[in-house]
């Protein structure tokens, strides 16, 4: 596996405004670099042969698309780009199917390690959905506005207090902080349970406040 671009703190960017959907300055999908210039054609098309070997699938680019994403990508290695602006490369090509199977696989596989290796100082437990919510979007089944709402909320230190509502990170349930432990730990009551549930901070998100 190549080694990944090295931007710096995945928390700083160094563009100025606001991206077309992104949450702004503060967000991690706004880091700028050349995200792929270690990522050449020929480990592309490895990991495209590795799932393919996998799966006992047929190897095999596609003589319709595949050159020209070969030259694409060589010309986008050399790019700087934000971090969101990766992504949607990554997801195009995936659309343009340079290969016979699994294009999807092979261009998500790319977006979650780069996102892993650019997100190593977070929890594991969000650093792996990070990647995961990266993965989905290039693969198409998750779309643009609900990846960067989930990157972006792992991302964010949450200050925790009794009341605020919060999720699970695949949003599966919801509930209200009920006490901060000393440890750290969040006790916090699931919607329509009169239950207690005990949990790492890293393993919920905090959900907007309303404003007064």
């Amino acid at each position: 596996m190549p080694d990944e671009a090295a931007p710096g703190s995945a928390g700083t960017s160094h563009r100025r405004g606001h991206s077309e959907s992104s949450g702004g300055l503060s967000s991690p999908l706004q880091t700028r670099a050349q995200f792929l210039k270690n990522w050449d054609w020929q480990s592309i098309i490895g990991i495209n042969k590795g799932a393919c070997e996998r799966t006992r699938a047929q190897h095999g680019i596609n003589s319709e698309t595949g050159s020209a994403c070969s030259q694409e990508w060589q010309e986008l290695q050399r790019q700087t780009l934000t971090l969101a602006e990766t992504l949607d490369c990554l997801r195009a090509f995936h659309k343009k199917a340079p290969f016979f199977f699994f294009n999807g696989n092979t261009f998500a596989t790319i977006g979650r390690e780069l996102t892993l290796a650019l997100f190593r100082d977070l929890p594991i437990v969000r650093r792996r959905e990070t990647s995961s919510a990266v993965a989905h979007y290039i693969a198409g089944v998750l779309d643009r506005d609900s990846m960067v709402e989930i990157v972006e909320s792992l991302f964010k230190t949450a200050e925790w207090k009794v009341g605020d509502r919060v999720r699970t990170l695949r949003g599966t349930t919801r509930g209200v902080i009920q006490e901060v432990l000393f440890d750290g730990r969040i006790a916090w009551q699931p919607d329509g349970s009169h239950s207690h549930l005990i949990a790492l901070p890293e393993s919920l998100i905090l959900e907007k406040r309303k404003r007064r």
